[in-house]
């Protein structure tokens, strides 16, 4: 990545800074004032590296189709400064909130995901504060190639993105979206199929019910006839069984899940009218609910009103992405075994690069993420992760792989299986041999 001056100068010196906290410490974890992470740690006794500042954008080429940023960056200030010179990043995660850092080390995902993959197959290059103090420059094609895919999915074990490129794509003033509904999900999982196969800019989907399903594809558009505004007292996805044809400016396209964190809100009173209209617009998005949501965590409360009401409970918070052909098995098991519903539907497509990244291994095809975000509540009590545990093993039937920023409860064969065991064991010796940061089992399942 070119090194030019001005805003890169500041950047060499907060560098510079975070190395001499790494250097003065056996072992660190990042102190940020956000995490999208939905599960609760065991507190770790570490000094904390102060990255909070690390939230620039540096330069946007929008010939050249490339942004380069810091990785604490949130993506609604990345977008701003993209759509600012007519580009967009080539995936933007869902929520405002979520870093382009985090997006990297995690996975993102969106619904230009049908053809640009997730965010980690549009990273062009990153620089990484790995383990034993060094900054590096990660590329596909340098010496540090092994780094660069396998970066994604290690949840900062292996080093903290301090500085990323990524791929942009030309956008236009508003999107046209259309919405498909089925009853039948064959039909629909073939409509889907097509739809990834098309000209369409945009592609996802929402199934309501097992007879309520609703395709979701989109399109640039130079100008709209009106714009729908969903930032207040409307609400998007009930729009998707209301309206056939709908238009946004692009910003609010790309927001349209933050304002009601997709339909999260519902669970902290958002979707009442009165209470809506109490929130306010500035406080109706995601970053409000995540407070909301961590206050609650700390607080108990409603596991609390669970117990008194005779409800026993397992959060169910997941993202798991199934190849197509065995998308309708993997629908069929979690309407029968889960219930919770809405799902989001977004499908993944077979880039050059998919195969390539050892952390998060998927074969280059067409994939379905599903999303789903929910407290599973039954009156007989089962065992600590009965759900989750039956979701993973499904998962693994069907050849498909799931996200680890929620609960995980892998034996440690099954996980080294599932997530690249042996490729992260040779990065981990070659970046963090002294294990300063942490290892990706013990993070993401024991919480540690």
């Amino acid at each position: 990545m070119d090194d030019g001056g001005g805003p890169r100068d500041a950047h060499r010196a907060r560098v510079a800074r975070l190395q001499a906290q790494l250097a003065a410490a056996p072992e660190v974890r990042l102190a940020k004032r956000t995490s999208n992470l939905f599960r609760d740690r065991v507190a770790v006794r570490a000094p904390r590296l102060a990255v909070h500042d690390f939230d620039h954008v540096l330069e946007v080429d929008a010939a050249a189709g490339w942004v380069d940023a810091e990785g604490m960056v949130p993506y609604d200030a990345l977008a701003d400064a993209c759509l600012a010179h007519g580009v967009m990043p080539a995936v933007v995660p869902q929520l405002k909130s979520i870093t382009l850092g985090g997006a990297v080390a995690g996975v993102g995902i969106e619904a230009t995901s049908f053809r640009h993959g997730l965010v980690h197959e549009t990273v062009l290059a990153l620089d990484v504060l790995t383990g034993d103090g060094r900054v590096v420059n990660a590329r596909p094609d340098n010496e540090h190639a092994d780094l660069f895919y396998g970066f994604a999915n290690s949840y900062g074990t292996l080093g903290y993105a301090l500085r990323v490129r990524a791929r942009t794509l030309p956008v236009k003033p508003y999107v046209a979206v259309e919405h498909r509904r089925f009853d039948d999900a064959s039909k629909f999982f073939d409509a889907l199929a097509t739809a990834c196969a098309g000209a369409a800019d945009f592609v996802d989907a929402v199934a309501f019910d097992a007879r309520t399903l609703v395709l979701n594809t989109a399109r640039f558009v130079a100008s709209a006839p009106y714009t729908s505004d969903y930032t207040y007292e409307r609400i998007y996805y009930r729009s998707l069984t209301e309206r056939e044809q709908d238009y946004l400016t692009t910003r609010d396209y790309l927001w349209r899940w933050d304002t009601d964190w997709f339909w999260c809100s519902k669970n902290v009173g958002a979707q009442h009218p009165l209470l809506r209209r109490l929130y306010g617009r500035r406080r109706l998005n995601s970053r409000t609910y995540t407070r909301l949501m961590r206050l609650n965590s700390r607080l108990r409360l409603t596991p609390l009103l669970d117990r008194l009401a005779g409800w026993h409970r397992e959060s169910v918070i997941q993202d798991v992405d199934i190849p197509i052909e065995r998308a309708p098995d993997f629908l069929d098991f979690f309407l029968r075994e889960i219930g919770i519903l809405p799902l989001w539907l977004c499908p993944i497509g077979a880039t050059p690069s998919a195969d390539r990244f050892p952390l998060f291994p998927r074969r280059r095809a067409l994939y379905v993420n599903f999303g789903f975000w929910d407290v599973k509540r039954t009156r007989e009590p089962y065992p600590p992760g009965h759900f989750n545990r039956l979701i993973e093993r499904e998962v693994a039937r069907l050849g498909g792989i799931k996200s680890l920023y929620s609960d995980s409860f892998y034996t440690r064969e099954a996980f080294d299986a599932a997530f690249g065991g042996d490729a992260y064991a040779k990065l981990k010796a070659r970046y963090d041999p002294a294990g300063r940061l942490g290892d990706l089992y013990a993070k993401c399942v024991l919480r540690h």
